[in-house]
């Protein structure tokens, strides 16, 4: 029986779900916008969620904890110096999840998964975009 057990499978050992949310959460965090399944979405966000209020609380021993998560000083050092700030004041609710319809190849349900008052300048140029630019500078 599965009671009290929270969170999908996903069809990966622990080990490959932790290093996938992992994952997900740094992308989420420097990014503040990914594209993911939509499972996958919407378990990655109690654990960014989390993320952040340890960022708000900004002690030593927070930052030791996000960063056994993240494994990375610069996503660290954006969550407790950046976006520590930004929510300072907000009470939960630091992302959303939306519907993004379905992917090509195997029709597996997409979604977008973003900060609440992100920066639109933080989100990458699409790879279209950046060559595009590139030959307009070249001509």
């Amino acid at each position: 029986m599965r009671h009290g057990l929270r969170g999908r499978k996903l069809n990966r050992t622990r080990a490959h779900r932790r290093a996938l949310f992992a994952n997900l959460a740094s992308s989420l965090i420097t990014y503040e916008q990914i594209k993911t399944t939509l499972p996958k979405a919407k378990d990655l966000r109690p654990i960014v969620e989390k993320l952040i209020t340890l960022g708000k609380r900004g002690d030593l021993h927070a930052r030791r904890q996000a960063h056994a998560v993240l494994r990375n000083d610069d996503v660290v050092k954006k969550l407790f110096d950046a976006l520590a700030k930004r929510y300072a004041s907000r009470q939960g609710g630091y992302t959303r999840v939306l519907k993004a319809g379905f992917r090509y190849g195997d029709m597996a349900p997409m979604g977008v998964i973003e900060l609440i008052d992100r920066d639109p300048a933080a989100k990458p140029k699409a790879p279209k975009q950046e060559e595009a630019e590139g030959e307009g500078a070249a001509a």
